[in-house]
């Protein structure tokens, strides 16, 4: 078994904990209000609201803020905050690289105003609905933490009606791969047998990538990118693209 995690090894390399951290607050709080509206307001009775909850304390989010998103997403604080939507925008970046770009808000006349802005600015085209999302696979994505032996973990990964997985031994890590439909109950079969999972989510797998070699390119998409991921109303922002980890560390600079 194999699976694809590129993508989400950039993203970790990549981050930058302190400055975006207001940034990271407004988001996973969204995404509370947003799973709470979704379905019952009671993290046992509702797992994406249960993992939106997860992620927020693992951020430091205290526990008034993420009392107040259920409390709003489930219609009993007040303020507009039920008027967010989720919605998902496609483009291409630089040398052609798809790029999906998950949103919450609540003008999506702004968001996308915004979106095209930062795709202009930075040689990207914000593109129509369809037109790259055919490139991914929406899967669910355990993350396990810790010495993993990967003989308890294929037992397990198909035991629990994983699809693939990746083990990660530059960082002491895996991640096991899944239909969305069965995030839930493989991310619990996972815990149940010992495995330490540090995270559950919703991932856009590349069936294809773009191989980026050229540094002026990987300036310009690195930098929308981050221009992206700064917007306040984007969530995650996903792209098809394979690069050097040499170019990457030059090309942030």
């Amino acid at each position: 078994m194999a699976g694809h995690s590129k993508w989400a090894n950039i993203k970790r390399q990549k981050a930058r904990v302190d400055a975006v951290r207001g940034k990271t607050f407004t988001q996973l709080s969204r995404a509370i209000i947003v799973a709470a509206r979704n379905g019952v307001p009671d993290p046992a009775g509702n797992f994406q609201l249960r993992t939106a909850i997860e992620k927020a304390k693992a951020a430091g989010i205290p526990n008034e803020n993420i009392e107040r998103a259920i409390a709003k997403g489930a219609g009993t604080f007040g303020g507009d905050s039920a008027n967010l939507e989720a919605i998902r925008y496609e483009g291409y970046g630089p040398g052609g690289v798809a790029i999906l770009i998950e949103a919450l808000t609540d003008n999506r006349n702004r968001t996308a105003a915004d979106l095209r802005a930062a795709f202009s600015k930075n040689s990207g085209n914000l593109g129509e609905t369809g037109c790259v999302s055919w490139m991914f696979e929406h899967k669910g994505v355990v993350v396990i933490v810790g010495s993993v032996e990967e003989d308890e973990l294929l037992e397990a990964s198909l035991e629990g009606g994983a699809e693939s997985y990746e083990l990660n031994e530059d960082s002491d890590s895996a991640e096991v791969f899944t239909e969305v439909g069965n995030l839930e109950v493989l991310s619990q079969l996972l815990r149940d047998q010992g495995f330490t999972v540090s995270e559950v989510e919703l991932r856009w797998i590349p069936s294809t990538t773009v191989e980026v070699s050229d540094p002026d390119q990987a300036r310009s998409l690195l930098k929308l990118i981050d221009t992206l991921e700064s917007l306040d109303d984007v969530q995650n922002v996903t792209a098809n693209f394979e690069m050097a980890d040499e170019l990457m560390a030059v090309s942030m600079v």
